[in-house]
């Protein structure tokens, strides 16, 4: 796969990945071997302290039969988790501070706010935006105002970072995105 890819500082992306197009990610994310980025219908910019974990897909492509319009930029906000097997497929922008729960799969031209998560086996297809501080959960994806903001358990990032680099090679940083 043909691509151009940039990683931030103190950000751990394993070569055991797939990507095809413009990709940037931010500093301190963490990607697992597996995943699978696609930036067909313009690049995708990651935010800042993400975690991606095994065998996502993060799709960013055209409707198949549809007219190509100008590129989009696909931007993912800063200290999301996406867990092992979930899929972000079309959608239009992700907020910060997400859950996407093992096997997700959120669908085309939806956006995705602030503190959300989406629960494990959840499937959206809908166009309806998930609002700031929503949690999707059940099989009939229902959606109700969270009691609390979502965040990733003390000490994850710190065990990945010790992890990671112990048994998987490491893509090189070697055009840094400041600030990013």
């Amino acid at each position: 796969m043909s691509s151009k890819i940039k990683i931030g500082q103190h950000a751990m992306v394993c070569k055991e990945i797939k990507v095809k197009g413009q990709v940037s990610f931010g500093a301190s994310t963490i990607i697992h071997p597996g995943v699978t980025i696609i930036a067909e219908a313009g690049p995708i910019e990651i935010g800042e302290n993400n975690i991606i974990e095994e065998y996502v897909n993060i799709i960013h492509k055209f409707p198949s039969g549809e007219e190509k319009p100008e590129p989009i930029t696909l931007k993912i906000g800063s200290n999301n988790v996406f867990e092992v097997y979930s899929t972000i497929d079309g959608v239009s922008k992700i907020g910060d501070n997400n859950i996407f729960e093992s096997k997700s799969y959120v669908g085309r031209n939806l956006s995705i706010g602030n503190d959300c998560i989406i629960g494990a086996g959840c499937h959206l297809t809908s166009t309806v935006p998930i609002e700031d501080g929503v949690c999707v959960y059940g099989k009939n994806c229902t959606r109700q105002k969270a009691f609390c903001k979502p965040s990733v358990p003390a000490g994850h990032r710190e065990f990945l970072t010790k992890l990671l680099p112990s048994y998987h090679l490491l893509r090189k940083n070697k055009n840094p995105v400041e600030g990013n």
